[in-house]
């Protein structure tokens, strides 16, 4: 892979959305993709580490909803 691939894979991460877009009550998260309000309205600002960031904690996230 050259160097510009590699640029270009580094800028994007995909948004975990799954247009199931409820905020459960309890949780506070999003049942389709279980991201907080702050972090769905701010994805689109994240860098690609911070996005990564989040979709780390996605995966925790489940079992709580």
């Amino acid at each position: 892979m050259n160097a510009s691939a590699l640029c270009a894979q580094e800028a994007e991460v995909a948004s975990p959305c799954i247009n199931i877009c409820r905020m459960d009550e309890t949780s506070g998260y999003c049942e389709g993709c279980r991201r907080s309000l702050e972090e769905i309205a701010c994805w689109s600002a994240y860098s690609p580490a911070e996005k990564r960031a989040v979709l780390a904690l996605l995966r925790a996230r489940k079992p709580i909803l």
